[in-house]
């Protein structure tokens, strides 16, 4: 521990809210293109497929290239500043994105929120790595999570109720301006520490190189299957959840502020209360017990119990009974990622939390938030026809390609638990001791 600064218990609880707020703004920024896709896509004559390369792969493809430079660059300098930058640029860009003019043009418009936002979330690891020791580190990470799921609520709701009375540009130019006030309240409040500031053992003056912080983590089984549960997840997560606004207009005859409210609310209440538990429960199952496979145990037993309530929302088609399972499904998709930070912290030394963190999101976003959209758009093209084909009109294959379409994805949910599993066969093993 580093004697000579003090940090209070209630400072480090302000930095781990403040940054909570910032990655709330990247998630609503993000979370707009999904509640917008039907106004979006009829303004411009796109196809689903069109749309999930919007909110996909697009994005995807900068935001986790760019993120193992950046986080490397976090290692090395000062934290609070990349991600000052990193908001002022992803919020001007949002803002852009409502100005666009063709579909090129919002292709841009999202590469940019997407070069921004590569910044923010290895830096935010790295910096609650360091203000909260290990016992409290995957509680304090999940209040990091709970952002994700804050900025959902305040996008989906936003998004559909200023996309329905004043149209989807305005959205995107009202939700691009609180970045600028944030990201100077980050830089004027915000405290630097030591690397290492909370762990036993001061961390080393250099990191290593990065070729060796990626190799070490190849080599290691745990960390392969847990980087691909996580991304199988993920695939899931977004493939489905980028459509739910879509699906709910399309199949429950809502229009974009109703559904945006729903999704809203469900996405809140379930996403806050699975991303604290997740954090909470390996935490202190961890603790109690000694044992860091309950950081890949807890992921995998929450997937297993959400798959079927998976199935239930898009298979009903009762309204009241897929609004009553939503909350309950995003809960137990929130469960995963800070055990999986954690789990991978453990394989890492101090000073390559960053690197590590972004070596996991890069496969994470590129797998899930890279294909699962795109997936979901292709094959919902694809089922439309099918079900054309069979005699259901326009409008109702619109609506059955897409539920079929989310249906496939949500059962690969399956397969991440199977890989979570597996990799807690040997995280014990794996891990760097001392």
């Amino acid at each position: 521990m580093h004697d000579s600064i003090r940090v209070t218990d209630s400072y480090k609880y302000y930095v781990v809210w403040l940054l909570c707020g910032v990655y709330t703004i990247s998630i609503m920024d993000r979370q707009l293109v999904a509640i917008l896709v039907e106004p979006i896509r009829t303004e411009f004559a796109l196809q689903d497929r069109h749309m999930g390369l919007l909110s996909g792969f697009a994005f995807a493809i900068f935001y986790t290239t760019l993120g193992v430079p950046l986080a490397r660059l976090a290692d090395r300098n000062n934290r609070v500043n990349i991600m000052a930058v990193s908001l002022l640029v992803w919020s001007a860009f949002t803002g852009l994105t409502g100005l666009a003019r063709t579909f090129v043009h919002l292709l841009i418009a999202r590469i940019g929120v997407a070069v921004g936002e590569a910044g923010c979330n290895p830096a935010a690891y790295s910096l609650i790595g360091d203000y909260f020791e290990a016992r409290r580190r995957a509680t304090a990470l999940s209040i990091f999570q709970m952002g994700g799921y804050i900025g959902s609520f305040l996008g989906l709701l936003l998004g559909g109720w200023i996309g329905h009375t004043y149209g989807w540009r305005a959205a995107f130019l009202l939700v691009g301006l609180p970045g600028v006030a944030v990201a100077l309240l980050l830089k004027l409040t915000l405290r630097e520490l030591p690397r290492g500031y909370s762990d036993p053992v001061r961390a080393v003056v250099e990191p290593p190189p990065v070729g060796k912080v990626v190799r070490d983590l190849l080599a290691k089984s745990s960390f392969v299957h847990l980087a691909f549960a996580a991304a199988l997840h993920n695939f899931a997560v977004y493939g489905v959840g980028n459509w739910y606004a879509p699906f709910l207009m399309r199949s429950h005859d809502m229009n974009v502020a109703r559904a945006g409210t729903i999704l809203a609310i469900c996405t809140v209440i379930g996403g806050a209360a699975g991303t604290y538990l997740g954090g909470t429960l390996s935490d202190r199952f961890a603790a109690q017990r000694h044992d860091a496979r309950y950081y890949l145990w807890v992921p995998a037993v929450s997937l297993l119990i959400g798959f079927p309530l998976s199935q239930g929302v898009l298979l009903f088609d009762d309204t009241k009974i897929v609004i009553a399972l939503l909350p309950f499904v995003v809960m137990c998709s929130a469960a995963y990622l800070a055990p999986s930070i954690t789990a991978t912290y453990g394989l890492v030394g101090i000073r390559e939390r960053a690197l590590a963190s972004a070596v996991l999101l890069f496969v994470i976003n590129l797998i899930g938030l890279g294909f699962g959209p795109l997936f979901a758009g292709f094959a919902s093209d694809h089922l439309r026809q099918v079900f054309m084909e069979r005699g259901l009109s326009e409008a109702e294959a619109l609506g059955e390609g897409l539920r079929w379409s989310l249906r496939i994805i949500v059962a690969v949910n399956l397969w991440s638990a199977a890989h979570y599993f597996i990799a807690a066969r040997t995280l014990r093993a794996d891990e760097v001791k001392g």
